[in-house]
């Protein structure tokens, strides 16, 4: 089935959809996005992303294209039109294009361009991935030191998925400074004693929507956490590991540059948090 798309204020068969080739997002990668997930034909975490995108658009000094409630209404139409269970909304915002290639940004009258698109994806909750737990490999970090803005800069993260595809494995985690910053499309974590450990909120990584609602549901569960810079080393030496994403929701880390965590299957506090993540995101949709 033709998927419907959403382009600047038009629902079209995605065969139609069109922008214009001067447009910034596709010249200079000036453009940010949002990755909504939908369960049960509902939004995850929609007020987050949101609020999310609002940030980084104003960091770029780059005109929103439409309100919150406006924007809501264009995901929901969408997962309505395209008979979305489970799966992902795409959005993307970038500056638009006044007819030309230039460096300067273009006059503040130009309007911004506006995209979303669904993808379906039957099973994203019972991932059998989020079962069997992801092998990563370590690479650097050379990305440039905006992470905190979600841009879609997102060629070396690509490559990193591409470089742990070569080696046999699932993902990467990035290396700066001999500490790890994130994986590539997600927040990063380990667990000894007990004790969750990821990277504190700075403009080296994404402040990830579904990292603040897992931190907040394991201080809830009265998990011990501690956010602060920490090697791949110490990863290595953990009890287990996961990431955090829209998109895979907790995703537990088997194995880190070929070193086995644990037996080898996801750990406790990992499943723990998946699973009391999905339940509690399901009762919160929208």
């Amino acid at each position: 089935m033709t998927r419907t798309v959403y382009v600047n204020g038009e629902y079209l068969p995605e065969g139609d959809a069109k922008v214009s080739i001067f447009d910034r997002g596709f010249l200079f990668a000036d453009a940010v996005y949002e990755v909504t997930s939908v369960l049960d034909g509902k939004l995850i975490d929609f007020e987050g992303h949101a609020v999310r995108l609002d940030r980084s658009l104003k960091e770029l000094d780059m005109a929103s294209p439409c309100s919150k409630e406006e924007l809501l209404e264009i995901h929901r139409k969408l997962v309505e039109l395209n008979g979305i269970e489970e799966g992902l909304v795409y959005l993307q915002v970038s500056r638009g294009s006044d007819g030309d290639r230039d460096f300067v940004f273009p006059s503040a009258d130009t309007p911004p361009s506006l995209v979303l698109f669904t993808q379906n994806k039957p099973g994203l909750a019972d991932s059998p991935a989020a079962a069997k737990g992801a092998k990563i490999i370590s690479i650097e970090d050379i990305r440039w030191g905006r992470r905190d803005i979600k841009t879609v800069q997102l060629l070396y993260p690509s490559m990193g998925k591409m470089m742990a595809k070569k080696a046999g494995c699932d993902d990467a985690w990035l290396i700066e400074d001999g500490y790890v910053t994130e994986g590539t499309s997600n927040n990063a974590y380990y667990v000894k004693n007990g004790k969750i450990v990821t990277r504190p909120l700075s403009n080296d990584i994404l402040h990830g929507i579904t990292r603040a609602a897992v931190l907040r549901l394991a201080a809830e569960a009265q998990m011990e956490i501690e956010e602060r810079l920490f090697t791949i080393e110490e990863a290595k030496e953990a009890d287990e590991a996961f990431t955090t994403s829209a998109s895979a929701f907790v995703m537990p880390v088997v194995e880190i540059d070929g070193v086995t965590l644990g037996d080898g299957t996801p750990g406790p506090i990992a499943k723990r948090l998946r699973e009391i993540y999905l339940e509690e995101s399901r009762k919160k949709a929208v």
